[in-house]
């Protein structure tokens, strides 16, 4: 198997992983269980892997966590706006 298309599989596997998240925050605009902690730390991993993905010019890696990073973007919006204050 071409290492790229593994890369992208591996990739687009692990960043739709946080989806089913999303999709039930934005259903049920609920987020008390949302770690805002996690996601921070999340979105700074996911950044510096896109950086890395630059660096490295490894198309894979750029897309799989940038897509990664705007859905974790998203979550932590999710967060502000939907919290109990």
């Amino acid at each position: 198997m071409d290492e790229n298309i593994l890369g992208l599989v591996a990739g687009g596997i692990t960043s739709v992983a946080m989806l089913p998240q999303l999709i039930k925050v934005l259903k049920n605009k609920d987020v008390e269980d949302l770690s805002i902690l996690m996601i921070l730390f999340l979105v700074l991993g996911l950044s510096l892997w896109v950086w890395y993905g630059i660096i490295k010019e490894e198309l894979p890696i750029i897309l799989s966590n940038a897509f990664a990073v705007l859905v974790n973007i998203c979550l932590l919006i999710s967060y502000f706006r939907y919290r109990k204050k």
